[in-house]
C-alpha cells in the first residue's frame, strides 16, 4: 500500500506534533553518526559555498558597471588623441616625392567639437575638454593639481553635480571669464573655514573667481586609471575659452616657444623649463592637440555605435586622413566586461551545480545505506504503532536535516571566500540577503529530492520482514 494512500490527512495541530517528533528522531539519528553526517553534508557545503560566491561576485559586479557607467556618463563616445606616432618613409624605389610628403593634421581642436554637435543629428550634446598640469596656491599654501576646462554641459554629460554655487552661464563662457568650479578636496584644502563661493584662488599665474564646488565623489584609483578618468575631487574646472585665453592654447605656436623648441626645452603656461623628468608633464608638452578629449552625448542608446563610426570618418576627413585620433564607446567596453563577467559566473555556477549534485548522491547513498542498517529498527517502530507516513518523514527529514546542515556551513564558508576574493584577487563582492536565502532554498531542495527515494523505501518495508531481519 503507498505511503500516501495509508491514512487521511492530519489536522494542523497533530501534523506539527509528528513534525516535531520526526525532526527530534532525524537529530538523535545524526547525533549517532556524526562524523559520517559531517562528511555526507561536504558535498552540499563546497556546493553551497560556491552559490554564494557566485552571487557575491555577480551581485558586486552588477554594481562596479552601474557605478562606472555613472562616473563615464551613459549614451557617450569619447574622442581623444594619439600623442606620439612613429612615422617612416617607405623604403619603395618608385616612390615619388608625392607619396613621400607628409600630411599635414591640426589635431584635436575645438572646432571638431563644435562640428561634431552640429552635423551629426543624433548627437545631444558635446563637450571639449583641456587639461593643464599647474599648481594651485591661496593663503600661503600651495599645491600641484589639474586645470580642466569644460564647456557648459560637461558636468551633465560626466554626472558631476554641483553642491554649492551654480554651473557656468552663457557670458562666463562667451567672453572666457576668470571664473572656476573646484572639486571638494581643493575646498577642502584651501577653504577650510569659509564659503569658497565668491572667493579667489589663484591657478598658474592666474586668479580665478570660484562660482561652484564639486559633490564629493570617490574614485577608486585602479577604476579611474582603467577608465581614463580623473579625481574630480581635487580638479579646478574653468570654460575652455577662458584656459585658451588665459592660460595656454596648444594650437597656437608663439615665437617664445620656437626659441625654446629651438634650443631643446619645453615652454608650458608662459613659462618655460628644462628637459621634465615627470612622465606625465611630458606628455603634456609634447602634446599639441588644443584638445585632450571631446565628450560626445548621444540621444539614444542604439544610435551610439553609428554616431561612433560617422565620428570616427568625419574626423579622418577633417584631419587629412591623418589617424592622430582614437574614437571609443566606455558603454561597449563595459558590456563586453559584464559579458566576460556573466561568463565567469556561468562557469563558477555550474561547478556549484555538480557540487549539489554530487552532494545529493552522497546523501541519497548514505540514507539508502542507513535503511539497509536500520530494517530492524523500522519493523519495531512499525509493530508499536509508527505508520508508513512517521518512516518516510523520520528518513526525509534525515536526509533535509544533513543538507541544511551542510548549507549553513556553506553560507559561512561562501562569506568567507567572498571576502577573501575581494581581499586578495580585487574583485568587489556582494554578499546579499537573496544569496543566503537561495542557498538554504537550494540545500533545502536537494535534501528533499534525493532524500526522498530512501525515505519511500523504508516506509515501504514490511514490518513483519523487518522484524525477522538479521
Amino acid at each position: 500500500m503507498p505511503a500516501n494512500a495509508e491514512e487521511p490527512a492530519l489536522p494542523r495541530g497533530e501534523l506539527l506534533g509528528h513534525v516535531a517528533f520526526a525532526l527530534r528522531t532525524a537529530l538523535e539519528a545524526v547525533g549517532h553518526n556524526t562524523l559520517r553526517a559531517g562528511l555526507t553534508s561536504l558535498g552540499i557545503l563546497f556546493g553551497v559555498a560556491s552559490v554564494i560566491a557566485m552571487l557575491a561576485i555577480g551581485r558586486g559586479a552588477e554594481q562596479e558597471i552601474l557605478q562606472q557607467m555613472r562616473l563615464l556618463g551613459s549614451n557617450n563616445v569619447i574622442v581623444v588623441p594619439i600623442v606620439e606616432q612613429k612615422e617612416a618613409q617607405l623604403k619603395d624605389n618608385n616612390s615619388g616625392p608625392k607619396k613621400n610628403k607628409k600630411t599635414f593634421t591640426p589635431g584635436l581642436t575645438y572646432a571638431d567639437a563644435q562640428a561634431i554637435r552640429e552635423v551629426i543629428p543624433e548627437v545631444e550634446a558635446t563637450s571639449a575638454e583641456v587639461v593643464l598640469n599647474t599648481v594651485i596656491t591661496r593663503e600661503g599654501r600651495n599645491r600641484s593639481g589639474k586645470l580642466v576646462g569644460v564647456d557648459t554641459s560637461y558636468f551633465r554629460l560626466m554626472n558631476l553635480a554641483i553642491a554649492d554655487g551654480q554651473q557656468f552661464n552663457a557670458d562666463q563662457f562667451q567672453h572666457g571669464r576668470a571664473v572656476a568650479i573646484i572639486g571638494h578636496g581643493v575646498r577642502t584644502r584651501f577653504f577650510t573655514t569659509e564659503d569658497p563661493v565668491g572667493k579667489t584662488i589663484k591657478v598658474g599665474n592666474n586668479w580665478l573667481t570660484v562660482i561652484g564646488v564639486l559633490e564629493d565623489r570617490q574614485v577608486n584609483a585602479e577604476n579611474a586609471q582603467r577608465l581614463g578618468i580623473r579625481d574630480a575631487n581635487m580638479d579646478v574646472y574653468t570654460p575652455v575659452p577662458t584656459l585658451l585665453l588665459r592660460y595656454r592654447n596648444r594650437a597656437m605656436v608663439t615665437e617664445k616657444e620656437i626659441a625654446a623648441a629651438a634650443q631643446g626645452r619645453f615652454v608650458i603656461m608662459g613659462g618655460d623649463q628644462s628637459a621634465p623628468t615627470d612622465p606625465e608633464k611630458d606628455a603634456e608638452k609634447r602634446n599639441m592637440n588644443q584638445l585632450d578629449r571631446i565628450i560626445i552625448k548621444v540621444a539614444e542608446a542604439r544610435y551610439v555605435p553609428s554616431v561612433a563610426d560617422i565620428t570616427q570618418r568625419m574626423l579622418a576627413r577633417r584631419h587629412n586622413t591623418v589617424v592622430d585620433f582614437e574614437v571609443s564607446v566606455p558603454e561597449l567596453l563595459l558590456k563586453q566586461e559584464e559579458r566576460t563577467r556573466t561568463i565567469f559566473n556561468v562557469v563558477l555556477g555550474a561547478i556549484a551545480s555538480i557540487s549539489l549534485i554530487v552532494g545529493g548522491i552522497g546523501i541519497m547513498n548514505i540514507m539508502l545505506a542507513s535503511v539497509l542498517e536500520r530494517i530492524r529498527e523500522i519493523g519495531v517502530r512499525r509493530a508499536v504503532g509508527a505508520t508508513q507516513r512517521d518512516i518516510l518523514a523520520q528518513f526525509l527529514t534525515e536526509a533535509v536535516l544533513i543538507s541544511v546542515a551542510g548549507g549553513v556551513a556553506g553560507v559561512l564558508v561562501g562569506g568567507a571566500l567572498s571576502y577573501g576574493i575581494e581581499h586578495f584577487a580585487g574583485i568587489k563582492t556582494i554578499v546579499s540577503v537573496v544569496s543566503v536565502v537561495v542557498a538554504f532554498g537550494v540545500s533545502f531542495a536537494v535534501g528533499l529530492g534525493f532524500g526522498i527515494v530512501p525515505a519511500y523505501r523504508a516506509a515501504l518495508k514490511d514490518p513483519v520482514e523487518c522484524l525477522r531481519y538479521e
